[in-house]
């Protein structure tokens, strides 16, 4: 399948994660039957719309930000993160608080 076909798929999901909550690329990846989380990162990575698709809602599983966000690095996801009411430790989400599932 082409990647625009999970792409698309993808963002639609972000798009549902509500404001003060996180998801996985994992969470993601399995919800449309991809099993590629590494994939999912690269497809958020080069998101089209950066305000409309909320990318920073999504960490890796241990609920650590990305090192490597496209949008200004983990400093960038961290203060949307903290805009949204979310509290980060050492670079990392409480995802018992926060995680939002797919």
């Amino acid at each position: 399948m082409e990647i625009n076909f999970y792409a698309k798929k993808i963002y639609k999901i972000v798009c549902q994660i509500p404001r003060g909550k996180v998801t996985t690329y994992g969470a993601l990846s399995k919800k449309i039957n991809l099993n590629c989380p590494r994939l999912v990162g690269k497809i958020l990575h080069n998101n089209p719309k950066p305000g409309a698709i909320p990318c920073h809602r999504v960490v890796n599983w241990k609920g650590r930000v990305s090192k490597n966000f496209a949008f200004g690095g983990a400093k960038a996801q961290i203060q949307r993160l903290r805009k949204e009411c979310v509290v980060i430790k050492n670079k990392i989400v409480d995802m018992k608080k926060y995680f939002w599932f797919v």
